[in-house]
This record gives C-alpha cells, sequence and structure tokens, in this order.
C-alpha cells in the first residue's frame, strides 16, 4: 500500500505537473531530450495529473549511482575487497566493513530480481552505495544571490566536469539535473571538504554538490557550472532516467524522482555463520529521506516475530541511525535475519517494494541470509 503523501512530497508533485504544463505550452527547455521522449512526457502530463499522492514514495537511489559514460577505469582509490564490491566504473560498500566505523563512513537494485524475482535493469547494487560524511563548503542559495538571483528564476541546473554519457550511440551531454529553485535555496551545498580533508577526487574534486534527502543524481560531482533559467528545465536525467516505469506508474513515467526511500541494512556478511545457544548482538543502520528513524524492529525468524531494537544515535533527518538488537539463536538451520525502519514521517518498510523497469527505489524488507549451527 502506498504511503501518504506528506507536504514535502505534495509540493514536489505540483511543481512537476506545473513544469509538464509549461513544456506543453513551449514555456520550458529540453537541452539533450529527444523529440521523441519530449512527446511521451506531453502524452503522459494529464496521467501524471490524475494519479496525484499515489505515486507514492519516491524513496532513494544510490548516492554513487551518476552515469559518467566512460569505459575505461575512473575509480582512483584502492578498493581493497574487504572493504568494497567493484561495479564496473563505481564500488560499492561491503556492510559487514561498517562494523565500528562509527557514524561516519570514509568513503538496492539487485533485491528486486534475488527478493521479487523481477528483472530490471542497471548495475546491481546491493545496499552499499551508501554512505554518511561530514561536509564543508558553501551554501548554493549564498552562491546564487551573490551572483545576482533573479526574481522570475524558477530551476537551478548544476553540470558536472565528466566525459559526455553516450546512450544508444547519442552523447546526451555531461551529468547534470535541474533542481526547483525552492530545494535549491533551502539546504544544499557546495561542498569542498569531506571529512575533515580535501573533497577526493572520486567524490568530486574540486566542488560538488550535497543536496540532503535526495536520491544520489541530484548531487552532481564535478561541478563545472550552473545555469539558472526562468523556464523549467528538462534534461535527459529527469525524463529518460531517474522516472519510474511499468505497470505499476503512468504510462509515461513518473514524477522525476527527488526524495530517498527508507532502507535498514545489518553490518553483516551475507551467510554469516551463528552458534545455536550462543549469545550475539545484531548491528545494522537505517535511514529515509522524508524523516528521522523513529524505531526499527528486527525478526530473526523470517518475518514471524519482531523485536524493537535498540537506536544508538539520537534520531535525526538528512542521515543514518545506528541500532542493535541481542540474540540467542536456538534452531540449527538456514533462516533469514529481517529489519524495518518507521521514520518521522509514518512510513514503513513494506515486505514487499513497488517494482519499475529500472530498478530504483528498493524499499522493502531485505531478507538476509544466514545459517545457525
Amino acid at each position: 500500500m502506498p504511503s501518504p503523501a506528506q507536504p514535502g512530497d505534495r509540493h514536489e508533485t505540483d511543481y512537476d505537473r506545473r513544469r509538464l504544463r509549461q513544456l506543453l505550452a513551449g514555456e520550458a527547455k529540453a537541452d539533450g531530450v529527444s523529440r521523441r521522449r519530449l512527446l511521451t512526457l506531453l502524452a503522459a502530463t494529464a496521467t501524471a495529473t490524475a494519479v496525484g499522492s499515489a505515486l507514492g514514495n519516491p524513496g532513494s537511489a544510490s548516492a554513487a549511482e551518476t552515469a559518467v559514460g566512460v569505459t575505461d577505469r575512473t575509480i582512483l582509490k584502492p578498493l581493497p575487497p574487504e572493504w568494497f564490491i567493484e561495479r564496473g566504473t563505481n564500488a560499492e560498500t561491503r556492510w559487514e566493513a561498517l562494523r565500528g566505523t562509527g557514524h561516519h563512513t570514509p568513503n538496492g537494485r539487485s533485491s528486486y530480481t534475488t527478493q521479487q524475482g523481477e528483472t530490471v535493469t542497471g548495475t546491481a547494487w546491493t545496499l552499499g552505495a551508501i554512505g554518511v560524511a561530514r561536509w564543508r563548503g558553501v551554501r548554493l542559495s549564498d552562491v546564487l544571490r551573490r551572483a545576482g538571483l533573479s526574481y522570475h528564476a524558477v530551476d537551478v541546473q548544476p553540470r558536472g566536469l565528466d566525459a559526455e554519457y553516450v546512450s544508444g550511440g547519442e552523447s546526451l551531454g555531461r551529468v547534470r539535473r535541474p533542481l526547483p529553485l525552492a530545494k535549491a535555496l533551502d539546504d544544499v551545498l557546495l561542498a569542498y571538504e569531506m571529512n575533515g580533508e580535501r573533497l577526493p577526487h572520486d567524490h568530486g574534486y574540486p566542488v560538488r554538490l550535497v543536496v540532503p534527502s535526495w536520491i544520489g543524481i541530484a548531487s552532481i560531482k564535478w561541478v563545472g557550472d550552473i545555469e539558472v533559467s526562468t523556464q523549467p528545465l528538462f534534461s535527459p536525467w529527469n525524463t529518460t532516467f531517474y522516472r519510474l516505469f511499468g505497470p505499476a506508474h503512468p504510462e509515461g513515467g513518473s514524477a522525476p524522482l527527488t526524495r530517498q526511500t527508507i532502507k535498514s541494512a545489518f553490518e553483516l556478511v551475507s551467510g554469516a555463520t551463528f552458534a545455536a545457544g550462543h549469545r550475539y548482538v545484531l548491528h545494522g543502520r537505517s535511514w529515509s529521506g522524508a524523516g528521522a528513524i523513529a524505531r526499527v524492529e528486527v525478526s530473526a525468524d523470517g518475518g514471524a516475530t519482531w523485536r524493537p531494537a535498540r537506536l544508538h544515535d539520537h534520531p535525526r533527518a538528512d542521515t543514518w541511525t545506528r541500532w542493535s538488537l541481542g540474540w540467542r539463536p536456538d534452531t540449527p538451520g538456514p533462516t533469514h535475519l529481517l529489519a524495518r525502519a518507521t521514520d518521522t514521517a509514518g512510513r514503513t518498510q513494506p515486505d514487499r517494494a513497488v517494482p519499475n523497469t529500472q530498478g530504483y527505489l528498493f524499499n522493502g524488507v531485505v531478507r538476509h541470509p544466514v545459517s545457525v549451527v
């Protein structure tokens, strides 16, 4: 069942409808978007207006999942296998490596297939394409105002300095994605330091955007220029990519994805072995783009029973919350550990995520396999 729409979602949905109407009237800019895709969007305008809050929770795309359009190796730092899983031009953190790292870290698509039997496109992420860091920079709002922001501005579009992205033999240009002015003036940061050090090259040196609570593609790396427009802006990264397509969504796709979804993960290797009769402490982290984590429940018997976990961080928005739970397994054999979180907006992870063809926003409860011997 879709979660009820929150005030922030309503604002973002209304904004997208208004932008599509302006596009239909010829009052918007759509650089790099094919005519065919524009016609599809326009045809879907009425459908998108009709579904309203039924669009549900926009959820989470990973912070590392920004398309870069290059074929050779672009990761500059070492990737020890005990810390990372290589994913082509990206790398994913192993969750068992986070145990004991503290709140900040030094650095969900596959579950649609492994848990729900659905074929999706894109890199087969699990839950490791996320991290929490202490950022330092300047507010985007201060930069825009010092540059002479016009009263008539409606959209702000940062563009990265990475290689042009090529899809189907067509260059779509450098990665870019518009932000509504309200978000750009709210809490967006132009960051040049990470965890007290100069921004690493693979995190966007010399400067990147940090867009709290939104999906990773919004936090453009290697920022080269910023366009401010009095017309709504469209790019391939909010039309062709990062929308929801499939039977459960409007024919022309959902509104562009904004907020992250709600997720939980164990700080534990998949397939871990536990000795029956011994006492253990299970650790994990939960996060949401809609608010702070209010509670976490854990099941050690595949979902038959649930117990509340102890939260180790004061819950707050725009970051994860660490938690733990004592466990004494008694019955030998394979089982699944499950964790489900509820945020302050009232959203709880569902047993099953609503599918989409590109595999975005998996927010279902992940079944973590373990064995008791």
